[in-house]
């Protein structure tokens, strides 16, 4: 008996697994809603319900802010303003000199050897000062982070620095010529009256001008204290009362009176005068009331003369007569001394540069203790530092 062998079952192949199923994400639960707040009973006042104190209001915090910042913005603006105002008179200052200094180096009129030098020289000047303020820009970076007033401290430093630079009597001659440059025929014709008073000066003896010092020795005190009563410069003065009498008081043929041959003065200043010295009346002879009323009438010819020297010294020595110098400046057109020298005569015209001349040997005497002979060595340029007495405000 043969055993029958069941047929084999067929075999399913095995699927590939494939890639698993993301898990769903589980919702979130929902928040659960908040219980709303029981609203409060609304307090009833009553008559004899005491009340509550109310809180006061903060202030806004921006308010705040600017109370707290707003002292140190005023400084720091502080010193902001101070240093451009003193970065800018270093500026100026500087470029003054420069200025000046190339107008003294390279003057004339040959377009080679002056006016194209000129020219370069200020292009240059230019060139490097966009260079210094370019070197200051980053230096005043480093300095803001140490403080917020070194770089204002330092341009002032710079400033006064310049500034007392630009003032020594060295540089009086680049001045000049920056001065001559914007003045043009005006302060050339300053410059040329200036150096006519030099060489009066250079004309007298020194012999003759000691002893004329010597002499005024005995009115000093009196011509200072009228000086100083009049706000007038005592070695001006001095120059008048020298050209006048030669401090040799006497009565002239004119008609001049003492110590400043005193002629016609107006009443009003004789009695500005008088008030002075307190005194009732005033006597041409005493020489301290003699010099108050010179004093107070130079004072009011400069005052009528708009404090031009020169115009108030002719004034001075021509009085009220014909009018006055004044009356004959609009008669004649003149606007200055300049213009005004050819219509004049020999006397009047000479008179303010001999008044100069003398008030400039006061001057060197008071400064040096000695007179200075103007054409020995480097006294002429050392005389022309000093300056004239009167005149340092207007060259």
């Amino acid at each position: 008996m043969t055993s029958q062998i069941p047929p084999a079952k067929p075999v399913k192949p095995k699927a590939k697994p494939g890639p698993k199923p993301k898990p769903k994400p589980k919702p979130k639960p929902k928040p659960k809603p908040k219980p709303k707040p029981k609203p409060k009973p609304k307090s009833v006042v009553t008559a004899g319900t005491p009340l509550k104190p109310c809180r006061k209001p903060k202030p806004p915090v921006a308010k705040v802010m600017v109370q707290r910042f707003k002292p140190g913005l005023r400084r720091s603006l502080s010193w902001l303003v101070l240093e451009i105002f003193s970065l800018g008179t270093a500026v100026v200052f500087t470029t003054m000199l420069a200025i000046g200094y190339a107008a003294y180096r390279f003057g004339g009129s040959d377009f080679l050897e002056n006016l194209l030098p000129f020219v370069l020289g200020i292009a240059g000047w230019i060139v490097l000062l966009a260079v210094l303020l370019n070197l200051w820009g980053r230096l005043r970076l480093r300095l803001l982070q140490t403080s917020w007033s070194l770089p204002a401290l330092l341009s002032l430093i710079l400033a006064v620095a310049v500034t007392s630079l630009g003032l020594q009597p060295e540089n009086r001659a680049m001045s000049d010529h920056f001065r001559g440059l914007l003045g043009g025929r005006q302060q050339a014709a300053k410059l040329n009256l200036a150096h006519q008073v030099y060489a009066a000066y250079r004309r007298y003896t020194e012999t003759d001008l000691q002893a004329m010092i010597d002499r005024a020795q005995l009115y000093d005190a009196d011509i200072r204290d009228a000086a100083a009563s009049y706000d007038l410069d005592l070695d001006v003065l001095m120059g008048v009362a020298a050209t006048e009498s030669s401090f040799l008081p006497r009565d002239s043929v004119d008609g001049g009176h003492g110590l400043f041959q005193i002629t016609a003065v107006p009443k009003f200043i004789q009695d500005q005068a008088q008030q002075q010295l307190g005194v009732d009346k005033l006597s041409m002879l005493d020489n301290r009331h003699n010099a108050f009323v010179a004093a107070a009438t130079l004072k009011y010819y400069l005052a009528e003369m708009n404090n031009d020297l020169f115009l108030g010294l002719l004034a001075y020595n021509i009085g009220p007569r014909n009018g006055g110098l004044k009356f004959i400046m609009e008669q004649y057109g003149a606007t200055d001394f300049v213009s005004m020298q050819p219509y004049l005569q020999q006397l009047p015209r000479d008179y303010p540069i001999r008044v100069l001349s003398h008030s400039l040997a006061f001057r060197i005497w008071h400064h040096e203790g000695r007179l200075l002979a103007y054409q020995d060595g480097d006294n002429a340029l050392h005389i022309q530092r000093l300056g004239i007495p009167g005149l340092l405000n207007m060259l």
